[in-house]
């Protein structure tokens, strides 16, 4: 596979990631730990399906337990924190502070051998997080401290994903095959502890396992498979900044499902996240 065209399949994650919020939303009020295990699980069982016609299980037993370990850790952080953080506070606005991982990508990225952080890099990161200090205040006019634990929260998903992507990249030898593997391993992992601390409270109807089963299929699911392939074969730089879309698209997507109400807070803050971004997306194309 050619670097561009890993780039463009990795691209379809964020696509898939512009979902994520609203999907959370509707299967309220699944408790964190009980949504990570049912989504996880259908995300490995689709990447049995998917890794199973070619041969690409017969590679696993090679990878070292450290990848399994890792990635399993990546996924069930990330998204424990992500669900965590969207039953704290308003979905649009931690959707957007979780958003800014395409920017810490393009950041951390700066760390690996052979790249450098350049001033558009560094101006890209102080407008993004502008605009996830916009949200925290509620633009001057506000401040919610009652949803300050979520977007709390929201910044360590990007934080958690970031570093993850970033340093997945040193694993490149391993299969796309074992993210299969880590999301079972998150699955198990995420089963024994809602069991362990959590009070079970399943999906709401068709809605909600509809919502459920749509998230294990796509954000939670074929995203991290072409994810995988994208950061490990393509451009790191440019995937992680033309992610830019991820936070706008994930934004309209939550107002047109009536579930966050237009303000000028949330449309400056959805800006200056995604110029912030684009701002980064073009240090890393002049380079």
């Amino acid at each position: 596979m050619t670097r561009n065209r890993a780039t463009a399949v990795g691209f379809i994650a964020v696509l898939l990631w512009a979902l994520l919020a609203v999907l959370t939303v509707g299967t309220a009020p699944t408790p964190p730990l009980l949504l990570n295990a049912l989504c996880f699980t259908i995300g490995g069982l689709l990447g049995i399906a998917w890794c199973w016609p070619n041969g690409g299980l017969n590679a696993l037993r090679n990878v070292s337990w450290r990848v399994y370990l890792f990635g399993s850790l990546g996924l069930f952080g990330y998204h424990l924190l992500y669900f965590s953080a969207l039953r704290l506070a308003p979905a649009a606005e931690a959707g957007l502070i979780a958003y800014l991982w395409p920017l810490l990508i393009v950041l951390f990225s700066g760390l690996l051998p052979g790249e450098k952080l350049r001033a558009g890099h560094l101006l890209g990161a102080v407008l993004g997080f502008a605009g996830a200090a916009t949200i925290i205040t509620g633009g001057g006019a506000q401040f919610d401290t009652a949803a300050l634990p979520g977007y709390g929260l929201a910044l360590l998903c990007a934080l958690t994903w970031s570093g993850y992507s970033v340093l997945a990249r040193r694993m490149g030898t391993a299969p796309t095959s074992t993210v299969a593997v880590f999301c079972l391993l998150t699955a198990a992992a995420s089963w024994v502890l809602h069991f362990t601390l959590e009070a079970s409270q399943w999906p709401i109807g068709l809605g909600g396992w509809g919502a459920t089963l749509a998230l294990g299929l796509g954000p939670v699911g074929l995203a991290f498979y072409v994810w995988d392939i994208g950061v490990k074969q393509g451009d790191i730089q440019m995937l992680g900044t033309s992610s830019y879309a991820a936070p706008l698209l994930s934004t309209v997507i939550l107002v047109i499902a009536g579930i966050a109400a237009p303000s000028w807070t949330l449309a400056i803050a959805a800006c200056l996240i995604t110029c912030g971004a684009l701002l980064a997306a073009r240090a890393s194309s002049s380079a």
